[in-house]
């Protein structure tokens, strides 16, 4: 298992050279597991001729029979840790060609979507892929709890305050290196269903008790009773009827208590599955010994009390599966003479009472570090990606060579931003010509940037915004509702947010382009030079060739630049830099010609 691994060393390098030591160590384990089978078999072998002459020679003495069940017993014993460790071999090995293919540039359709965090009203989600198949959340996300794929999504949907960010930041740097960690924890994780919920276990835990004060004495008296008199019974000590009037008794109590009892067992036991590999995940994060700040926070708030959060979560475990002793059928008959069911319900009301309040905490770090864990792996993976300078003295968004993350590095075409003095960018240029891209390049990287994780860029300098987009808008025939009425009423709700806390950064798409030419324009330059009278910044593309005069009705807030084609060979050709001024023709006729339209 690899500990440390320097952010200078390659991260391809990292998990190849790791994988193939899992991959090694997976195949001698599996080995030694064939050679243990076959040696149970021998031994299996012998003991059925022990037997067998035991049955019918008597020629084998009996002291001998013990000596394979002894074996085999071990040799089970031993099966079982070498096939623990098999598998957590294959999670090593899993877990370095997962992060080798988000190198590689293989990821998208690999892992979790968060599509259930994606919703309508969002006023930039859709617009920029954060979520669903080959989205930002796809590429970041190492969470497998449910609280900590939330908080990772909560990141990319609300902006962090400077602070924060910069804390996160820290803390990513921290946790960046250590690849042990994050193999560890996803080896851990790995054993339980992606996206488990926590929720419902908070819920119990939360609750207050039902089960009286009464019942915790006289079931305890009730079963020393029953014991005593069981014995006495047996000796002939006492007569049966004083045995039975005590069942009864017990009985009439259990009855009782029993829709108490149920309401807290049925939701323990259904709730309890895959606690045990929570608490791993929580203690390797208490041993763990952290330097940044937001960690050392984190972790101090797991600390809280004698007893670590692992160590609770372990008792809650171990009573769970007492519970589930009563299921053996020969501690059936005895739990009943020992009110088992009723005794279990009374300490797991105890456990609840002592650290109920706490779980939701736990469970809330826990998410926490595992959106940190996500973020650090990106950056593991991205070293030559910086962290962004985040301002809190004006308004501004500038960036030197800034790509789009989701694209491959290698046809990747970066370029340079620059808001500030200049407020608005009219990004011209003809079709697939790149800028649709361009505007969900400055916003996801924005995301990135306001949730503390490194971009894709050489430097990126900015204050922390509202974002808002229309880079995806669509009719709705169910709502009743045109592309270019769903359209101005997302442009209203962008409107509305300039005018909140934070300045807004604005990325609108073929602005107005369902409209005629002059109600377009008139449109246009109304809506943009509210925007920037209410602080706002950003950018607005479009190909058609009369907008690009808005920049002189606004004046020296606006600026125009463009996106170039060119025709080669009767095919379009793209470079995706964008260059300044408005551009001077459009591509739609060559393009129809190019595919084969009859167009003159």
């Amino acid at each position: 298992m690899v500990e440390s691994m320097s952010t200078s060393d390659s991260a391809a390098v990292a998990y190849t050279h790791a994988a193939e030591g899992h991959r090694q160590e997976a195949e001698r384990l599996q080995a030694q597991l064939d050679r243990l089978g076959r040696a149970r078999v021998v031994v299996a072998a012998i003991l059925a001729v022990e037997v067998g002459e035991l049955l019918v020679t008597h020629w084998l003495s009996v002291w001998l029979l013990p000596i394979p069940i002894v074996v085999l017993a071990v040799l089970s014993n031993v099966v079982g840790r070498v096939r623990g460790r098999h598998a957590r071999a294959q999670l090593g090995v899993a877990f370095h060609e997962s992060g080798l293919a988000r190198v590689e540039e293989r990821w998208q359709g690999q892992g979790e979507v968060g599509t259930q965090f994606l919703t309508e009203e969002h006023l930039y989600a859709a617009d920029l892929d954060l979520f669903g198949n080959g989205s930002l959340f796809e590429r970041l996300c190492e969470a497998r709890t449910a609280v900590g794929q939330s908080t990772l999504a909560q990141w990319l949907l609300k902006p962090a305050t400077p602070e924060v960010i910069r804390k996160r930041q820290e803390a990513v740097s921290d946790l960046r290196p250590r690849l042990g960690l994050r193999e560890r924890l996803a080896g851990i994780s790995g054993r339980i269903p992606a996206g488990i919920d926590t929720s419902k276990l908070e819920q119990w835990a939360s609750e207050p008790s039902v089960l009286p004060q009464w019942g915790r004495l006289v079931v305890s008296a009730l079963t020393i009773l029953l014991s005593f008199a069981l014995a006495a019974t047996v000796f002939d000590l006492l007569p049966w009827w004083i045995l039975s009037v005590i069942g009864a008794a017990q009985g009439i109590v259990v009855l009782v208590l029993m829709s108490r009892t149920n309401q807290v067992l049925k939701q323990i036991e259904a709730r309890a599955r895959d606690l045990l590999e929570l608490t791993e995940i929580l203690g390797s994060l208490e041993r763990e010994r952290f330097t940044a700040t937001l960690l050392t926070d984190l972790q101090s708030q797991l600390n809280v009390g004698t007893i670590l959060p692992s160590q609770q979560l372990r008792a809650l475990v171990s009573l769970v599966d007492l519970l589930n002793a009563r299921r053996n059928q020969f501690f059936f008959p005895i739990s009943i003479v020992l009110m088992w069911g009723t005794q279990m319900a009374y300490r797991l009301e105890g456990w609840r009472t002592e650290c109920g309040a706490s779980i939701e905490r736990w469970f809330r770090i826990l998410g926490e570090f595992e959106a940190l864990l996500s973020v650090a792996g990106f950056a593991f993976e991205n070293d030559t990606d910086p962290f962004p300078e985040i301002v809190t003295g004006g308004v501004c968004c500038q960036a030197m060579a800034l790509g789009h993350p989701l694209l491959p590095k290698t046809s990747c075409v970066r370029n340079d931003v620059h808001l500030e003095g200049t407020r608005l960018l009219i990004v011209s240029g003809s079709n697939m010509s790149g800028k649709s891209t361009m505007l969900r390049t400055v916003g996801i990287n924005v995301v990135l940037a306001l949730a503390g994780a490194p971009v894709r860029a050489q430097s990126m300098r900015l204050c922390p915004f509202a974002i808002g987009a229309t880079l995806r808008i669509q009719d709705s025939l169910q709502a009743g509702k045109s592309r270019f009425y769903a359209e101005i009423t997302r442009i209203q709700q962008i409107v509305a947010l300039a005018a909140g806390p934070l300045p807004l950064l604005f990325l609108l798409d073929e602005l107005l382009h369902g409209t005629n030419s002059h109600d377009r324009f008139v449109g246009a330059v109304a809506i943009l030079q509210a925007l920037l009278e209410r602080g706002a910044l950003g950018m607005v593309t479009t190909h058609d060739l009369a907008l690009a005069g808005i920049a002189e009705s606004i004046g020296a807030k606006a600026q125009n630049v463009h996106f170039a084609d060119q025709l080669e060979g009767g095919k379009m050709a793209f470079d995706y830099r964008m260059q300044s001024g408005g551009v001077q023709h459009s591509n739609a006729v060559a393009l129809m010609r190019a595919v084969g339209l009859p167009v003159d």
